[in-house]
């Protein structure tokens, strides 16, 4: 069977199937049988539990032992040499996650750094991965952490945009980036109510981009806002957010509840980037602020979701559903 450049197999059907079809109620296309061939979520990573949705690496990451974190931006990094030579010499590497991360970047951890793509840049490499400091017990395999809290919404991006998030079946992708009171958040997405065609613009002409024509009546479209949350702290299966007290993400919870209460739809997407996860939950004990506005969130009707990745040196998969909620 020949694959067609930019669709994807259909377990249940054998074949392969366009990512921009329509999908009708639950998410397949109509006519076709649900794929129910997955193995539940599961703490080891099951091999059938793969998306499809992967964000490859730009170039081969190359492997490091961290030095140290002069700032949150910036990390020193010891390269590895070629098979048979001394290390190199210390570099620099732009760090893309802000967090404390205080339990990951350990002096003399492995790490994965990606050279920048600009020669000239300040900082010549970026830190990709770091090793889990929980090894696995299978021997074959390495235990990976993604580093970069832009990969998320890249990944969620890729999913609602190809309709292969089952928590969002019936919803469509209108645009990211959008600001609602006194907070930008991640993806407005939107679903028909009744049939007929309708100028986008017609549902917020300050945030869509024009001349982009959907089915359903504008007057009769719901509209969810959808924030992504970055998760690299685990704890025995257990992953944690935030890893430092976040003024902002308690903000957007307050917003996101205000918007529920108001007669809207909203939801929350914490995805964990490492594949130990067994479920998600509020890191109360680091901010309590946060715990309590998400139980708050959770009581007005903000969804709260969980996804956990599998990560290596080749990129970084979304995996399946795993439980979330308040800590």
């Amino acid at each position: 069977m020949t694959r067609r450049p930019g669709w994807r197999a259909c377990c249940c059907t054998r074949s392969w199937r366009s990512p921009t079809r329509r999908s009708g109620p639950s998410g397949t296309p109509p006519g076709s049988r649900k794929c129910v061939s997955s193995p539940p979520v599961g703490a080891e990573g099951d091999p059938g539990e793969g998306t499809g949705i992967h964000v490859p690496f730009a170039g081969k990451l190359r492997p490091g032992v961290f030095l140290a974190r002069p700032n949150r931006f910036l990390c020193r990094v010891l390269l590895d040499g070629p098979p048979g030579t001394p290390m190199g010499d210390p570099v620099e590497a732009h760090l893309p996650d802000p967090g404390r991360l205080k339990e990951l970047l350990v002096p003399g951890r492995r790490v994965r750094v990606e050279a920048a793509p600009n020669p000239n840049r300040r900082t010549p490499w970026t830190l990709r991965l770091v090793e889990s400091p929980h090894r696995s017990d299978r021997p074959d395999r390495e235990d990976w952490i993604s580093l970069d809290t832009t990969l998320p919404n890249r990944l969620v991006a890729q999913g609602l945009k190809e309709g292969l998030l089952e928590e969002f079946a019936g919803w469509e992708l209108v645009r990211a980036e959008v600001t609602r009171g006194g907070s930008r958040f991640d993806f407005l997405l939107a679903r028909d109510v009744d049939s007929g065609e309708v100028d986008r613009r017609e549902l917020d002409p300050r945030k869509v981009d024009p001349g982009e024509v959907v089915s359903g009546d504008a007057a009769s479209r719901d509209e969810l806002l959808l924030e992504v949350k970055s998760v690299t702290l685990v704890e025995e299966g257990l992953a944690l957010f935030p890893d430092a007290v976040t003024a902002r993400g308690r903000r957007h919870l307050e917003e996101l509840t205000e918007i529920v209460q108001e007669g809207g739809h909203a939801a929350v997407l914490f995805v964990a980037q490492r594949e130990d996860v067994r479920e998600i939950r509020a890191a109360a004990a680091i901010d309590p602020a946060f715990a309590r506005a998400l139980e708050k969130a959770i009581q007005a009707g903000v969804r709260v979701l969980g996804r956990r990745c599998r990560v290596d040196p080749q990129g970084v998969e979304l995996l399946g559903p795993v439980p979330a909620g308040p800590g």
